[in-house]
C-alpha cells in the first residue's frame, strides 16, 4: 500500500477517535460540559493524538530501519566472488537496489510479468535485455547472483511494507481506543494534550538538526566509499581534473585543486561586483533616500533575489558573454577573450545576483545604528558624509563583514550560472577571460549521464560535496564569529 494511502487511513482512524472521544466525555457527565475537567475538544484531541502520533512514529521508524535490515539480509546472499576488483559490497548493493527498482517499474508498466520477475530461475541476460527495453537504467549486464539478490530484495521490501501497514493501523486503532477509554469527566485532558503538543513542537524544532545530521552522514558514508577506491592524497594534491568514464579507457585524474581555484576565482569576481554596488546601495537607501524613494527602490532591488538562478545563467550566456566578447575579443584587436564563456561572464552575473544579499543585510545593519550617534556627530560639527564614514560605517562594520561572508558562501555554492556562463574547463589560470569550472558544476556532471555508480568517477561527486559543505560551513561559522565578537550593543 502506498504511504499516502496508509497515512490517510491513519488520519481517518484518528478523526473517528476524536469524534467518539468527545462524545464519550460528554456522555459521562450527562452532556453537561460544565461538569468536565477540560473543554470537550480536549478529550477529542487526546484520542486524536494518541491515534495518529504513535502510528506516524511506527511508520517513520520502520522506514528508517527497513533499509538497514533488508540490506544486511540481502548482502549476506551475495558471494564474495561477485565483488569486482576496485569495488566493494556497498557498491554492489547499490546495483542490487537499482535492479530491484527496475524490475518493479517494469512490472508496473506491464512490460514484465510479475511471476517471471519473481522466478528464481530467471535468466540474468534476458532480464538485462528486458529492463533496457523497458527504459530502465542498467549500467552493466546483470549477473545471476545480483538478479537473485534483487528478487529477494524486492520480495522482502514488499513483505516489510505489508507488515508496516498492519502495524501502523493496529497502533492507530489501539491508541485511539485508549484515548476514548480515558474520556471521562475527571480526566485531565487539557494537561495531557498541552504536554503532547509541546512534545510535538520540540520534535518539529529538532527537524532542522536531524536533517543536517542526515545530510552529513550521507555525504560521509559515500565519501569514505570513494576514498576506498581512490587515494585521498591524489584527490587533494593533483593539479589535473581528467575523469575517464567507463568504456573510454585510461586512468582518471581526480584532483580537486583546479575546481577549488575556479570556485574561488569566480566567487572573487562576483564579490568584487556585488560588495561595492550592494554596500553603496545600502548607504544610499538608509542615509540619503527619502522614505518614498526607499519604499520604491528597496523592493525593486530585492526582486533580484527572487529571480531563479537559471535566468541569471541565461542572462550571462546571452547578454554578458557576447557583450564582453565584443569588447575584449578579436573584433576589437585585443584578442583577450576567445569565447562567451569565461570567469568574468559568470562572475558578473553572479555578482548581480548577490547584490540584494549584500544590500539588504547591510541596510538593516546600518539602520540598527542608533540615531543618537548620528546626532552626536552632527553636534560636533561633522557633515553627513563624515558622519557616515567615521561613525555609522565603523559601528556597522562587523555586521557588514558578516553579510559579505554570507554572500561569499552563497557564491561558492552556485551552480547554474557557472554551468551556463563559465564553461566546463578545469584549469589553473589567472586569466579572467578564460573558461573555468567550479566544484558544484562538476558535481552535476559527475552524477549525470550513464556512468556506473560503482565507479570512482561517480562517487567523487560526494567527496566534492563534502569538501564544499565543509568550506561553506567554516565560512558561515567565521561570519557568525565576526558578528558576535565585534557586535556593538546599543540601548
Amino acid at each position: 500500500m502506498p504511504i499516502l494511502w496508509l497515512l490517510l487511513i491513519v488520519l481517518a482512524i484518528s478523526a473517528v477517535g476524536y469524534v467518539v472521544g468527545r462524545r464519550r466525555a460528554l456522555a459521562s457527565v450527562g452532556h453537561d460540559g460544565r461538569a468536565l475537567h477540560s473543554l470537550p475538544v480536549y478529550y477529542g484531541a487526546n484520542a486524536f493524538l494518541k491515534a495518529i502520533v504513535p502510528a506516524a512514529g511506527v511508520v517513520l521508524v520502520w522506514l528508517l530501519a527497513q533499509p538497514l535490515f533488508v540490506d544486511n539480509r540481502v548482502s549476506q546472499m551475495i558471494p564474495d566472488s561477485e565483488i569486482r576488483e576496485g569495488s566493494s559490497r556497498g557498491l554492489l548493493m547499490s546495483e542490487v537496489r537499482r535492479t530491484a527498482d527496475g524490475i518493479g517499474n517494469a512490472v508496473r508498466a506491464g512490460v514484465l510479468d510479475d511471476d517471471l520477475a519473481r522466478d528464481p530461475g530467471a535468466n540474468a541476460e534476458d532480464m538485462t535485455a528486458t529492463l533496457k527495453e523497458a527504459g530502465q537504467v542498467v549500467t552493466s549486464n546483470i549477473t545471476q547472483p545480483v538478479l537473485n539478490a534483487a528478487q529477494a530484495y524486492r520480495s522482502m521490501i514488499e513483505r516489510s511494507n505489508v507488515l508496516m501497514t498492519i502495524a501502523a493501523i493496529a497502533v492507530a486503532i489501539a491508541g485511539g481506543a485508549w484515548g476514548v477509554m480515558q474520556s471521562s469527566g475527571t480526566f485531565r485532558a487539557r494537561n495531557v494534550v498541552e504536554q503532547g503538543v509541546l512534545a510535538l513542537l520540540i520534535a518539529a524544532a529538532s527537524v532542522a538538526i536531524l536533517t543536517t545530521i542526515g545530510i552529513v552522514l550521507s555525504l560521509v558514508f559515500n565519501t569514505v566509499e570513494f576514498f576506498r577506491l581512490y587515494p585521498a592524497s591524489d584527490f587533494f594534491t593533483l593539479l589535473e581534473w581528467a575523469p575517464s568514464f567507463s568504456g573510454r579507457g585510461g586512468a582518471s585524474s581526480l584532483g580537486i585543486i583546479p575546481l577549488l581555484w575556479g570556485t574561488f576565482y569566480i566567487s572573487l569576481v562576483a564579490l568584487l561586483v556585488a560588495v561595492p554596488v550592494g554596500l553603496f546601495a545600502a548607504i544610499y537607501l538608509s542615509e540619503y533616500a527619502t522614505p518614498r524613494v526607499r519604499g520604491i527602490a528597496k523592493p525593486l532591488l530585492e526582486i533580484l533575489a527572487g529571480i531563479p538562478t537559471i535566468v541569471y545563467g541565461l542572462f550571462a550566456l546571452l547578454t554578458i558573454g557576447p557583450l564582453l566578447l565584443s569588447v575584449f575579443g578579436d573584433s576589437t584587436g585585443l584578442g583577450w577573450m576567445q569565447g562567451q564563456r569565461a570567469v568574468l561572464t559568470a562572475g558578473i552575473a553572479m555578482g548581480i545576483m548577490l547584490i540584494p544579499f549584500v544590500s539588504s543585510l547591510s541596510d538593516d545593519i546600518i539602520n540598527a545604528v542608533p540615531q543618537a550617534m548620528r546626532d552626536g556627530s552632527y553636534g560636533l560639527g561633522a557633515t553627513k558624509s563624515e558622519t557616515i564614514k567615521q561613525v555609522v560605517l565603523p559601528a556597522a562594520l562587523p555586521g557588514i563583514v558578516g553579510a559579505i561572508l554570507l554572500a561569499a558562501s552563497r557564491a561558492i555554492g552556485e551552480t547554474m550560472i557557472v554551468v551556463l556562463g563559465a564553461g566546463a574547463a578545469a584549469r589553473l589560470s589567472l586569466n579572467p577571460f578564460e573558461a573555468m569550472t567550479t566544484v558544484t558544476a562538476k558535481i552535476v556532471s559527475q552524477l549525470t549521464g550513464d556512468s556506473d555508480f560503482a565507479s570512482p568517477e561517480a562517487l567523487v561527486a560526494f567527496a566534492l560535496g563534502m569538501t564544499l559543505f565543509l568550506m561553506t560551513l567554516c565560512l558561515n561559522v567565521f561570519a557568525l564569529y565576526i558578528v558576535r565578537k565585534y557586535r556593538e550593543q546599543y540601548d
